[in-house]
């Protein structure tokens, strides 16, 4: 399990650099987005798995305060359980999260659909691309603008992105998500459906085909976040399996 976890910290470290610059504080390290799409958080530097004063968080809050980018940590708990006391005392407010490994090593066999529907890959230059990456900003109650468009269709052409999407028979995505490769290990990430489109299987029928085409290109570790622990069951319809928590900090709501 150690091992798995200082892979997963490596790809963690790894993966925003192709999006955005690192800024060092020390124990902590910022990502900022560099163009548009989701913003970055603040994480452990890579190798750091002890104490971290609350001292140094709110150093690294009041940078994120001076970009206008959210006030937001992630970690592994079962790495960094350090962190936790520190940016709570911080005044964040944190949230726990089930990160899941594929253990499955043949990958996932294609998933039944509703008959109108079809899943495949999309391609920088392919015209359905806009639709699959508004689809999954719409599912979490945004909008995909025309750069950030453009911004997946670059990192498609770079292989730093691989996005899957299911088409209804006019071609406009009904669900999408991504699988981000770094080597031999991918994650899956912004999986979305529509409102809807819900309950109908579409986005576990995109995580099989995001897995499928991760295997094909060579991907050996493949493994998301659930945002709970439903959720959590439904991918482990697929075979992935909890392997520690993943920890979410960010202020706290305002009270209504």
């Amino acid at each position: 399990m150690t091992l798995m976890l200082n892979r997963l910290e490596t790809y963690y470290d790894t993966a925003p650099r192709s999006a955005a610059r690192a800024e060092d504080f020390g124990p902590l390290t910022l990502f900022v987005r560099e163009g548009e799409g989701w913003p970055f958080y603040a994480r452990p530097a890579l190798g750091h798995s002890g104490e971290v004063t609350v001292a140094e968080v709110d150093r690294v809050r009041a940078r994120q305060r001076e970009l206008g980018a959210p006030e937001a940590f992630e970690w592994v708990a079962e790495t960094t359980p350090g962190l936790r006391a520190a940016v709570e005392k911080s005044g964040l407010v944190v949230h726990e999260h089930p990160l899941m490994v594929l253990t499955d090593e043949d990958g996932i066999a294609p998933l039944p659909l509703p008959g109108d529907v079809t899943v495949r890959m999309v391609g920088a230059g392919d015209p359905v691309l806009p639709s699959a990456v508004a689809a999954p900003y719409a599912a979490f109650g945004a909008e995909a603008t025309p750069s950030a468009v453009a911004q997946v269709a670059v990192r498609i052409a770079e292989g730093a992105t691989r996005l899957a999407a299911a088409l209804d028979p006019e071609g406009h995505a009904l669900s999408a998500g991504q699988h981000q490769p770094v080597g031999a290990v991918s994650e899956v990430v912004g999986v979305g459906t529509l409102p809807s489109a819900r309950r109908r299987g579409l986005g576990l029928a995109v995580t099989a085909a995001l897995v499928a085409d991760a295997r094909a290109h060579g991907v050996e570790t493949v493994f998301l976040t659930a945002s709970d622990a439903d959720v959590a069951r439904l991918y482990g319809r697929l075979g992935f399996r909890t392997v520690a928590t993943a920890l979410i900090a960010e202020p706290a709501e305002p009270a209504a």
